[in-house]
């Protein structure tokens, strides 16, 4: 059976000086984003389960000064190596999209990689127009600067707990 390539990907990656726990917490913790990602504007948990893990959110970013918005669910994979979350978005233009966070331990820090894949739903107007407009423009800039905000805050944190 054939599986159907994503019309967008996207991978940013980045090194981060920081103890896996640390930076797999600030990714897990979407509900804090706000607090250290200047881009994001809003995350607002809607719906939890059983175990008080949000179930649904809402979140609403920028790139540059152009609002997106879109809505998730979120699934945290601690135990497996490397450690992955998972987010799929449910509502919004983006609906459709799987968004996994892989944090890799190696010898200079921790490999921390965001990747999107997404077939959009709805008419597209092109390949390559819809991979340069979503995928670069919007998502994989929104998805950089992510990481860099990450790094500093994780990076930070652990400069904080060594000077103790």
């Amino acid at each position: 059976m054939q599986t159907r390539r994503p019309l967008i990907y996207t991978a940013n990656t980045i090194t981060i000086a920081a103890d896996p726990a640390v930076i797999f917490k600030l990714a897990a913790e979407i509900e804090r984003w706000p607090l250290f990602l200047p881009h994001y504007r809003y995350v607002r948990l809607l719906r939890f389960s059983e175990d008080g893990r949000f179930k649904l959110a809402a979140m609403g970013a920028r790139r540059d000064v152009i609002p997106v918005a879109w809505t998730t669910t979120q699934e945290l994979f601690p135990d497996e190596r490397p450690l992955r979350i998972r987010f799929r978005h449910v509502r919004g233009v983006t609906r459709g999209m799987d968004v996994a966070w892989l944090l890799t331990p190696g010898p200079r820090g921790v490999h921390v990689e965001i990747r999107h894949d997404f077939n959009p739903g709805w008419p597209v107007i092109g390949g390559w127009l819809t991979e340069r407009i979503i995928g670069e423009f919007f998502v994989g800039t929104i998805a950089g600067r992510t990481l860099r905000c990450v790094k500093a805050t994780a990076e930070a944190a652990m400069a904080a707990l060594e000077s103790r």
